[in-house]
């Protein structure tokens, strides 16, 4: 995907709790929301810092995937919230009820501006119990080289009307151009509200899905990606992988160092907002600061 296309975790978000100007934690169109998932939680299994290893096969990661068999015109990619794990199920609630505002105070333009993107936040099994998967751009890009994302791009004309599967099919098609990944291996089970980049001018529809039959992954342009790595969620949820970015602007955000990386930005917005809607978020100390470069 061409590096203009890209709407990845870079994006410079200042909406995201902790940055100037955001709403409040149990703020925005559902004001108890929040309090009332922190209260389920208690009752619900939470992944645990590193847990044992699960049954289930764990995603292969190589450098360079074998080549997949391409999304055809024909294939419609469908939500179904059917045979999820159970540890999937506070995030499929968050995502049936959390409004925007709850995850972002930038939310697409009212005039229909802004460019058509999808993003893929894939949850699976692994050595060390649920994970997502990321990618870590290239360091030779133009711009937010070297920065952690999720797989995703922009909406081409043969993923669809944009309002109905079209943010499913380009989240699919980009993550299989991007990490190798086989679709067919990749149930989705949700859809959060669009979100906006100002700064790119990108309208992002972020797509939920379960890794449940994963396949080899790995960066399949070494032009665009990097590399492609999983983090589990329970490094994810560490308090001592936590901080805010402070980037030279002004502007704060969520950030977690993991997997010998830093994640911010949008990326990490969404992440940060899924783990607390989710009732998975930890006590973390907002004051740790991680400055980021003024090019980021």
């Amino acid at each position: 995907m061409p590096d203009a296309q890209a709407p990845h975790g870079g994006e410079q978000q200042p909406g995201f709790p902790g940055e100037g100007g955001q709403v409040p934690y149990d703020n925005g169109g559902r004001a108890a929301h929040g309090a009332q998932e922190r209260a389920q939680a208690q009752e619900r299994p939470q992944p645990q810092a590193r847990p044992q290893a699960q049954a289930r096969p764990e995603a292969q990661v190589q450098e360079r995937p074998q080549a997949q068999t391409q999304l055809s015109p024909d294939d419609r990619p469908v939500i179904s919230p059917e045979g999820l794990p159970g540890w999937l199920e506070p995030v499929l609630r968050a995502a049936e009820t959390v409004e925007p505002l709850q995850l972002s105070r930038f939310l697409p333009p009212s005039d229909g501006g802004g460019r058509q993107s999808a993003v893929l936040i894939l949850f699976g099994e692994g050595e060390h119990g649920p994970e997502l998967l990321l990618m870590e751009r290239a360091g030779s890009l133009r711009s937010h080289a070297g920065q952690p994302a999720f797989p995703g791009g922009a909406l081409d004309p043969e993923d669809g009307d944009p309002a109905t599967d079209g943010p499913l099919r380009a989240a699919l098609r980009e993550a299989q151009e991007e990490t190798g990944l086989e679709p067919g291996g990749v149930q989705l089970f949700g859809v959060l509200p669009k979100l906006y980049i100002p700064v790119s001018g990108f309208v992002v529809t972020p797509v939920l899905g379960w890794w449940r039959d994963p396949s080899p992954v790995g960066a399949v342009d070494p032009n665009e990606t990097a590399r492609v790595f999983t983090v589990p969620v329970a490094d994810l949820t560490d308090p001592a992988n936590r901080a805010t970015a402070l980037h030279p602007s002004g502007h704060k955000g969520p950030a977690f160092l993991v997997e010998s990386t830093l994640v911010w930005g949008f990326t990490a917005g969404v992440i940060d907002r899924l783990l607390h809607y989710a009732g998975w978020e930890r006590p973390w100390d907002r004051t740790k600061q991680v400055p980021l470069d003024r090019r980021a």
